[in-house]
């Protein structure tokens, strides 16, 4: 696989749940509508799975090929910024519903 194709599916999965949580926090915030709550929810919960089978893949793609073993790891690493961000946000979703 091509250096360019593994970060983009780093980027790719970093985005995508970004905006995502953007869209359920800020859909809230606005609508107090709880099914944004939910969603916001739902998407900690496969998300986390989601992104955590997909860095074991990136992180077994680079042992099996040294060669990508490094930008493997950047593309990891990238998936890994939206950790704390959706700590940040669990946590003010929780402190809006009331919990």
């Amino acid at each position: 696989m091509k250096n360019e194709n593994i970060l983009s599916i780093g980027k790719f999965f970093f985005w995508i749940p970004f905006i995502l949580g953007n869209i359920c926090l800020f859909g809230y915030l606005i609508s107090k509508n709880d099914q944004f709550a939910v969603a916001g929810y739902l998407l900690v919960i496969f998300g986390t799975i989601i992104n955590l089978l997909l860095i074991l893949g990136l992180i077994t793609y680079g042992l099996a090929d040294t060669s990508q073993f490094k930008i493997c790891m950047k593309a990891s690493l990238i998936i890994c910024i939206n950790i704390p961000i959706a700590i940040l946000y669990f946590y003010i979703g929780i402190s809006l519903m009331g919990f």
